[in-house]
């Protein structure tokens, strides 16, 4: 396969417009989903992202304009609010940060739940890195804001709890004692409010990761419990604020699919472990569906021909999604994605085209 980019014929903002109108568009949306890739565009190692806003938009910028992928989603790690509030994240040199202690270390027995009632929500706009992820989000929208969507990364609530306390920790309390959960998932949820104002003050759009939220990690009845009401006032807020939202949890999702409707969201980002056939199927005259290319054994390990061809087989089964679709990423993408992977997922659309010149699966070309 070539590895250079085709041109396209539209900018994103004008695609994704024209596709919502049901007009012709040059081809389907793609949004491999960058995030500490973009890191390599500009020859630099992930770390130098930490407390350097402007790094992280230079590299974003470049990524965009070297792939021209249809959304910016401004993002490094998922541990940026629970740093805020306390956290202790490690930066290994050149890759994606972990989590290293939660803002509170509960005792075996949870004698010490108390230290939950003095966790406090974060200021995006002095604490930790979030006023450099703010920066970068300005910076970003002011170079290529009007060509392209850009995203700012949030964290879920509930996620964002378990980062609090550990995910380990967070799962035996909804056992044991689900009063403190709520209370870890309602002041991650004032965090999240604060930061999904600040980010769209920036003049992004917030888009939501929940990885904890899984039917991986949590069985949809607590998904509904713990997770649900909070995800939802989350997503109200920001339909308040006049944004439309993206929702992402990560792994098994289908049993959890109509829940992540009813939470509001406008488009869910489909994991590559579940059947997006399937979710076009349950919840395609809904929401609008994106995925679920694999992020490792296709886009990292695969060459540009299994690139073309997980692509190819996705818009055959999810062209004609009722509420729209976008060839995605299931997930981010490793920091070492080769660049041809990246322009071959781009290419593998160009070359399909118009999703609405398509009437059958035939009418796309091996």
């Amino acid at each position: 396969m070539a590895t250079e980019a085709l041109k396209d014929q539209m900018t994103a903002i004008e695609r994704m417009a024209a596709y919502a109108r049901g007009e012709d568009i040059d081809r389907l949306p793609c949004v491999p989903i960058v995030g500490n890739t973009a890191a390599r565009v500009i020859g630099v190692k992930v770390s130098d992202f930490r407390g350097n806003g402007e790094l992280i938009a230079k590299a974003h910028i470049e990524a965009y304009k070297l792939f021209h992928y249809d959304n910016i989603r401004v993002f490094t790690d998922l541990y940026t609010q629970a740093e805020a509030m306390g956290a202790n994240v490690v930066y290994p040199e050149d890759e994606t940060a972990y989590l290293g202690i939660p803002a509170v270390e509960l005792d075996r027995k949870f004698s010490n739940l108390q230290e939950i009632d003095e966790l406090e929500p974060a200021d995006p706009y002095k604490d930790g890195n979030l006023p450099e992820h703010l920066k970068a989000m300005e910076i970003v929208v002011n170079a290529v804001g009007r060509e392209v969507p850009v995203g700012g990364a949030v964290t879920g609530p509930f996620t964002n709890a378990s980062f609090l306390i550990g995910a380990e920790n967070l799962v035996r309390l909804t056992l044991k004692n689900p009063e403190a959960v709520h209370k870890l998932c309602q002041v991650s949820l004032e965090s999240n409010l604060r930061y999904v104002d600040a980010v769209i003050a920036a003049g992004v759009t917030p888009s939501l990761t929940d990885a904890m939220s899984s039917s991986t990690v949590i069985s949809p009845r607590l998904f509904r419990e713990f997770s649900l009401p909070y995800l939802k006032k989350l997503i109200d807020h920001i339909h308040g604020k006049g944004k439309k939202v993206t929702l992402h949890i990560c792994g098994k999702t289908d049993g959890i699919w109509a829940d992540m409707v009813e939470a509001g969201a406008d488009c869910l980002s489909i994991d590559n472990d579940a059947d997006i056939a399937k979710a076009k199927t349950l919840v395609g005259d809904r929401v609008m569906l994106m995925g679920n290319i694999r992020p490792s054994e296709t886009m990292l390990e695969g060459t540009t021909e299994d690139v073309h061809e997980a692509v190819t087989e996705v818009v055959r089964r999810m062209y004609d999604a009722p509420k729209g679709f976008i060839v995605a990423s299931g997930c981010s993408l490793p920091t070492e994605t080769p660049f041809a992977n990246i322009h071959e997922m781009l290419n593998t659309v160009r070359r399909i085209g118009n999703p609405f010149a398509i009437h059958a699966p035939s009418d796309i070309p091996d």
